[in-house]
């Protein structure tokens, strides 16, 4: 692909320090970023942290020009995983040089850029799949008879402590308990979770 002076020659290099946020799932930016050097980590973030981590970009590299050379928002979050230097150049430029491009070219482009939002569009799908099967299978392993003959599971820790064991966000915990609701596969909203439909769980966690 073309260099950042090709397209904007005036563009400055700036330093980033670890831990900013350069991008957020479902938006656009009015600019795109070239990573001269440095670590980012790209997943989806939960109250300004990595939740899911699915990959990392070393320098130098365009930061998901695919986004921008579809015209879409971006699909993960990017975090700096370490002191950065970066440049960035408008999204009007970086798209004018495409157009300026050949015809060929830009459909080349085009399908490489499509093949891999179609990639990280499955890594993130399987993030949240692999969440709701960690969920069910936590529900399955502390399940117990209850009153009624039913299985049902008590929650004697706090949804935070429960979330840390899983590995995903207390948000997130509550997000899927939610999902599982909706499927009708659990039911109950207070201390006491009824497993609905057990084998449906089994088949969420793979057992």
């Amino acid at each position: 692909m073309f260099s950042v002076n090709s397209i904007d020659p005036s563009a400055q290099a700036q330093c980033i320090a670890r831990g900013k946020v350069l991008l957020q799932r479902g938006l656009d930016t009015d600019r795109v970023s070239y990573i001269e050097s440095g670590r980012v980590a790209l997943g989806v973030m939960d109250a300004g942290v990595m939740e899911h981590q699915i990959g990392v970009l070393e320098g130098p590299c365009w930061l998901d020009a695919s986004s921008v050379v579809l015209g879409l928002p971006h699909l993960v979050d990017a975090l700096a995983d370490s002191p950065l230097k970066l440049r960035t150049v408008a999204v009007a430029d970086f798209r004018k040089a495409i157009a300026d491009m050949p015809a060929s070219a830009q459909a080349v482009l085009t399908d490489v850029a499509m093949a891999h939002r179609r990639q990280t569009e499955f890594a993130v799908s399987r993030l949240a799949k692999d969440a709701e099967a960690r969920c069910a299978e936590w529900l399955l392993s502390h399940a117990h008879s209850g009153e009624r003959g039913g299985m049902e599971v008590e929650l004697q820790q706090r949804k935070r402590s429960i979330a840390a064991q899983l590995g995903i966000a207390p948000e997130t915990f509550s997000r899927v308990l939610r999902h599982l609701r909706e499927q009708s596969l659990i039911s109950g909203s207070g201390r006491v979770l009824n497993l609905v439909d057990p084998n449906g769980l089994r088949s969420l966690a793979g057992v």
